[in-house]
């Protein structure tokens, strides 16, 4: 069976290469372009090519800049314009790993596509479909990015790593292949920020500029800010204010270019709406449902009910939670495996 496998140039990829090949697949190494091409960028290639050579499987560098900028890059830009908080790696794994790649894999005719993400796919009897499950290691897992992958394309993917405790077991896989990125560090930026300012890429690379505006605190004026896009809900340090208790950003007035801030417990939310959905498990929710929710892809979950109103789902926790997100994901699990999930209204 042929596999094409994502190559990132790093020691998760890179091993799950070793591992589908030691497995006995036809194996065909595809790094992703999705930048301009900048010195970092080369390296990451030259070290996936260099791998790939050193595994004697064939390897390609596929030009898909245009759909990042699109799909990603922009959509980025506008849910900062709006007041929303985006995860760019979400949208990258719906858009580029897991549609554009898979049609470039049906070109190359393989079966699979295959990633270095730590999760699980596998047949379940009890659901009678494939299902994606939270990987072995715990603390790696990321099922949570990955909950918009097209449920048709989950007999179509691979994940080596997914049975895997620890990520000393990956890299003592890489050295012993003699693999030279085998003690290359995971990589945590946005990957067109690596210096993490996304404020001011946002400033250098879109219209978005610094605008001065009010800061409110139960209708009163207590502070300005610089620009609504420089702030999350739940955040705290750095508004610029002093109060004699801790203030928090809790909304935004686009229309006003006010800045809403308030107490902790301003924070807490029993029910919000989720749109652009992906449902996996099942193909409708038909009454509610009990279920678990991650708001973030490092926050705990919670208990919720789901359930659906025209093209929204609506969540509403067992009790209150704090860190709800305009713009970021909230993903439903049942157990181990995920439900589903879709972007925060």
């Amino acid at each position: 069976m042929k596999v094409l496998i994502g190559m990132s140039g790093g020691v998760d990829s890179s091993v799950g290469a070793i591992l589908l090949k030691e497995q006995g697949y036809d194996i065909i190494g595809v790094t992703m372009n999705l930048l301009p091409i900048e010195s970092e960028d080369n390296l990451a290639i030259m070290d996936a090519k260099n791998i790939c050579d050193k595994l004697s499987i064939p390897h390609y560098t596929i030009d898909f800049t245009k759909e990042f900028n699109n799909c990603v890059i922009n959509n980025f830009k506008d849910e900062y314009k709006n007041c929303r908080t985006p995860n760019p790696c979400i949208e990258c794994n719906k858009h580029l790993k897991f549609n554009a790649m898979y049609k470039k894999a049906l070109e190359f005719n393989a079966d699979y596509i295959a990633t270095g993400h730590y999760a699980k796919i596998e047949y379940s009897d009890k659901y009678k479909r494939y299902i994606l499950r939270k990987a072995s290691n715990i603390n790696k897992d990321q099922s949570y990015v990955l909950y918009n992958i097209p449920k048709e394309l989950l007999s179509h993917v691979l994940f080596p790593l997914s049975n895997f405790n620890s990520k000393e077991e990956i890299r003592s896989i890489a050295r012993k292949y003699d693999l030279s990125i085998s003690n290359k560090p995971d990589s945590e930026d946005i990957c067109f920020i690596p210096d993490g300012n996304y404020k001011k890429y946002l400033e250098e690379n879109s219209d978005i500029k610094s605008k001065e505006g009010n800061i409110i605190y139960k209708g009163d004026i207590i502070g300005k800010h610089t620009g609504l896009y420089k702030y999350t809900i739940g955040q705290r340090k750095g508004l610029g204010i002093s109060h004699q208790t801790p203030l928090y950003v809790i909304g935004f007035n686009k229309d006003k270019n006010e800045l809403i801030v308030g107490d902790e417990k301003d924070l807490y939310v029993k029910s919000f709406k989720v749109k652009d959905y992906n449902l996996l498990l099942i193909d409708e929710i038909k009454e509610p449902l009990k279920v678990l929710v991650k708001t973030r892809y490092k926050s705990k979950e919670s208990e919720a009910t789901i359930s659906m109103d025209k093209n929204f789902i609506n969540v509403c926790f067992s009790t209150p939670q704090k860190g709800v997100t305009p713009g970021q994901s909230a993903v439903f699990y049942i157990d181990d495996i995920v439900l589903g999930g879709g972007i925060i209204v």
